[in-house]
């Protein structure tokens, strides 16, 4: 499965008032290297992509993390996300971030792909991933 390095400088906003990484900021983190995953997949940006292949987006439905090492303002860390599983409608990610080399945080998720429900457009439904979709992120 398709594999997206992204390098990353922990800031002073990503901090508590212990100066290590306040955990839900590891989520937004993860959030855009989904979509760094995706734009090197599809070869086009988010909003580029959504619009081709007329959906929404791919909502959260379960995630969790593993906390193993702090990581600090000033600290320079890789995030490695790989897509782990590919379904129907849903695919499941996993993220490794790492410090000096050492794993840092671990996370872990799975994402619904979803539309506008025809019936009720102020609601969304899941929708099958496009073909052209799974074969790209399932190059490794």
């Amino acid at each position: 499965m398709l594999k997206n390095s992204r390098n990353l400088r922990i800031e002073w906003g990503d901090c508590d008032p212990a100066g290590i990484v306040f955990f839900p900021r590891y989520f937004a983190m993860f959030d855009a290297s989904t979509t760094a995953l995706f734009e090197r997949a599809l070869g086009m940006t988010k909003f580029e992509f959504i619009k081709h292949y007329d959906f929404v987006g791919y909502p959260v439905v379960d995630t969790r993390a593993r906390f193993l090492v702090p990581t600090r303002f000033g600290d320079d860390v890789v995030i490695e996300t790989t897509i782990s599983a590919i379904k129907r409608s849903s695919f499941s990610l996993e993220h490794r971030l790492l410090k000096n080399g050492e794993l840092a945080v671990e996370g872990f998720e799975t994402r619904v792909w979803v539309a506008r429900d025809r019936d009720d457009p102020d609601k969304i439904k899941a929708k099958p991933i496009p073909h052209a979709v799974t074969d790209r992120l399932s190059r490794g």
